[in-house]
């Protein structure tokens, strides 16, 4: 910066020469240099104030900012950074096919102490026994006395439990939240629902993870952020699932049973529409399985899935369509039905004399032992074999239940002729109801082999054929004979046309060989409306035992029929099935003229 001297050299001169004082011009620039000092600090302080405004102005934003934010949360309490994976507690509810909710989360709360923190721990261990009756006062005073520096009290409690803990008013009784498994229906669905329980638990949250039914299927994928919370859709109609559980209920026990089981499905797409096995529990508060004894007299125990049994006349239907299938037989084919039929040391009886011939069609109508292990004969072991196992009555059921893989059915090692003849009516083999219903909708649906599921489908899955359409429209004449003038009578449903075939076999001894005299497991096998099926519905009593007449009846034309009768004719309104006029024969129709 060039400095302007005060007292220039040519002014002076020049003022002199006209008489000024030379002193004013010195003063003059002096004046000037200082208003040019003046000015330039005067900007500095102008940007320097801007600075301090704009910083002052972010600083304010800043904080306002942040206020805003924090008011918008919701407040939590602070954690402690831990290692490991985030417990993801989020769960996705389980719904019925329309959509109606069968499995839920609600958020609740655990109760934990910190002995260090209680003021008053003697008080506090007798409060909290008072609130909670299965607590020990004097173990919790112990513990709060204690060493221990952290207990869970209750891992959930209701919230009218909180506000009287809050009320104790103690500091070291804290609360964290859980998202506790709510099943809003009870016992309904509970085999198939299974039940949850907790897995990794933390102060601030829990994990639910299945242990039994679709909740441990699909546990993974219940527990998967990646869905969106979108329900997991089951192929169950609630108010059928209801229906049949209330009406399979009553029939055990107005039939004695120990033990009842039922399978309703779609007989084009494999869905199950309603599963039910009794005794049940509630999956809110799931009992413990228990070690001793027979597990099927448990109530997790799914005798639909799990329970393996001699299935009796039931399986005559197989040996009858192997046979259409491979010409050896029409319906109107008479057979050897004279009895007893001797093989070897063995004895093949009828319930009742039918006389020495029946046609293929009375055999299953009524049910002849004799004139079904003839049939087999002709079929043979090796063939035999081979269709009951396309039929899936080799292998477990492959629904999505995670106990179905353990229920594979019992068959003989060996397949000697005898067991060819046994087996033609049901004894010899042991599969559960559903491989039952499974085989039977895959026989009546037009001959394709369906696959059972409880989830929802889009569109049926067309499977391996089994046998021809004509066969399988035969296998329907002969299921509905049986309902009109067969073992099965107490089974037509007005407007319906129910067809079935009943199954009536005696219960083996756990120990010892042989079966038992007085105690059979009772099976009737249903489709309806037969002439166009729609459903298959298997009704299985254990130890089933009808005392209305003089002496006690078990076969299950007596005990299973009525109570198949009764659910098809409570569920098939629910189902969308209107009744209507069974289609009469071309023979039975007459011409009138006025």
């Amino acid at each position: 910066m060039t400095r302007t001297p005060l007292r220039p050299l040519a002014r002076i001169l020049s003022a002199r020469a006209k008489g000024e004082n030379p002193d004013a011009i010195e003063r003059e620039n002096i004046r000037l240099r200082h208003e040019a000092m003046r000015d330039r600090a005067r900007l500095r302080a102008e940007g320097r104030l801007l600075i301090l405004g704009a910083a002052f102005i972010m600083a304010f934003g800043t904080v306002g900012t942040r206020m805003g934010v924090l008011a918008s949360t919701e407040p939590a309490e602070p954690q402690n950074a831990t290692p490991g994976a985030a417990i993801i507690a989020q769960r996705a509810d389980i719904v019925d096919r329309k959509g109606r909710v069968l499995a839920t989360n609600l958020v609740t709360h655990s109760l934990y102490a910190q002995p260090l923190l209680m003021v008053d721990p003697e008080r506090a261990a007798t409060e909290l026994a008072a609130i909670f009756p299965d607590l020990d006062a004097e173990l919790l005073n112990r513990d709060f006395t204690g060493k221990r520096k952290f207990l869970w009290v209750k891992k959930k409690i209701s919230p009218e439990q909180m506000q009287l803990v809050h009320e104790i008013g103690d500091p070291g009784l804290l609360f964290g939240p859980r998202e506790l498994r709510l099943y809003p229906n009870g016992a309904i669905a509970a085999h198939i629902l299974g039940g949850a329980s907790f897995g990794r638990e933390g102060v601030t949250s829990a994990e639910v993870v299945g242990t039994a039914g679709i909740e441990k299927t699909f546990d993974r994928w219940l527990r998967d952020p990646a869905n969106g919370g979108a329900p997991l859709e089951l192929s169950i109609d609630l108010s059928v699932q209801s229906t049949v559980e209330d009406v399979l209920y009553g029939g055990m026990k107005l039939m004695n049973a120990k033990g009842a089981a039922a399978i309703l499905m779609d007989v084009r797409t494999g869905e199950v529409a309603a599963m039910a096995s009794l005794p049940d529990f509630d999956p809110n508060t799931r009992p413990r399985q228990q070690i001793k004894g027979d597990p099927s007299d448990s109530p997790l125990f799914n005798r639909a899935v799990q329970g393996v049994y001699e299935l009796g006349s039931t399986f005559k239907v197989f040996a009858v369509a192997q046979a259409l299938e491979l010409g050896l037989v029409n319906p109107s084919t008479m057979v050897d039905t004279k009895g007893p039929m001797i093989w070897g040391r063995f004895k093949i009886r009828d319930f009742h004399n039918y006389g020495p011939q029946l046609s293929v069609t009375d055999v299953i109508v009524k049910s002849s032992n004799i004139g079904t292990a003839h049939i087999a004969q002709a079929i043979g072991g090796t063939r035999q074999q081979a269709f009951l196992e396309a039929l899936g009555l080799f292998e477990p059921t492959t629904i999505e239940l995670v106990e179905a893989p353990g229920a594979k059915p019992l068959r003989p090692a060996k397949w000697p002729e005898i067991t060819t003849l046994t087996v033609s009516y049901g004894h010899g083999v042991a599969a559960s109801p559903l491989h039952l219903a499974t085989a039977y909708a895959s026989l009546v649906n037009g001959g394709t082999r369906i696959t059972p599921t409880i989830l929802k489908r889009k569109r049926a899955e067309q499977g391996k054929r089994l046998v021809s359409e004509d066969t399988s429209a035969i296998l329907r004449d002969l299921l509905r004979q049986v309902v009109v003038r067969g073992t099965a009578s107490f089974g037509e449903v007005p407007g319906y046309a129910v067809g079935g075939k009943t199954g009536t076999a005696d219960k083996p001894k756990p120990t010892g060989g042989g079966y038992y005299k007085d105690k059979v497991i009772a099976t009737f096998a249903s489709v309806f409306p037969s002439h166009d099926p729609k459903y298959v519905l298997v009704v299985s009593l254990d130890e089933p035992v009808e005392t209305s007449g003089t002496e006690p009846r078990r076969t299950a034309g007596w005990t299973a029929v009525p109570v198949g009768a009764e659910i098809i004719r409570r569920a098939a309104p629910l189902l969308g099935l209107r009744p209507e006029v069974e289609p009469l024969a071309a023979s039975e129709v007459i011409r009138v003229r006025n």
